[in-house]
């Protein structure tokens, strides 16, 4: 794992706060859905909050091949990673936020929740500085021109 490919994603998804969590389920079908993402400085692993019971986790317990998506307003990170169902009282604690008290009121000693955690093994990433209006701007920029369109800094970023 490169210090320079945790930056680079540490840098692409410190503002995401919702994710896609991308699962495959018991008939090899991937299945999407959106989690929130922990705040926790990016180290190669990611961290969510579940609840035991969910689809999410026993997918997870039968094949921890999984893919998080982000987008924020200028960039979209594709991380694969293998993850791992958590239970650690003071992880939980750890990572325990306001946010997440909207999914299980009773804080940690909500019953049945469960820490996610994806250890990561690369990312795809797509990055436009300036935003929308930039990247408008550039492609009507190279139409008018009749060029290609340059869509901004992208690249895979080998984690492990």
């Amino acid at each position: 794992m490169t210090d320079e490919g945790i930056t680079k994603v540490a840098e692409l998804v410190k503002d995401a706060r919702i994710s896609m969590f991308t699962t495959v389920d018991a008939d090899g079908r991937l299945v999407s859905r959106p989690m929130a993402l922990q705040e926790v400085e990016f180290d190669g692993d990611l961290w969510f909050f579940a609840d035991d019971s969910s689809d999410t986790v026993s997918e997870v317990a039968a094949n921890p091949a999984v893919n998080i998506s982000f987008s924020s307003g200028d960039s979209w990170v594709s991380v694969t990673g293998n993850a791992s169902v958590v239970r650690d009282r003071a992880k939980s604690e750890e990572l325990w936020n306001s946010f997440v008290e909207a999914w299980f009121p009773d804080g940690p000693d909500t019953p049945g929740v469960v820490l996610l955690k994806v250890d990561t093994h690369a990312a795809q990433y797509w990055d436009t500085p300036g935003g929308k209006v930039v990247q408008l701007y550039s492609m009507i920029k190279s139409k008018v021109a009749g060029e290609r369109y340059d869509g901004g800094d992208t690249g895979t970023v080998q984690l492990d």
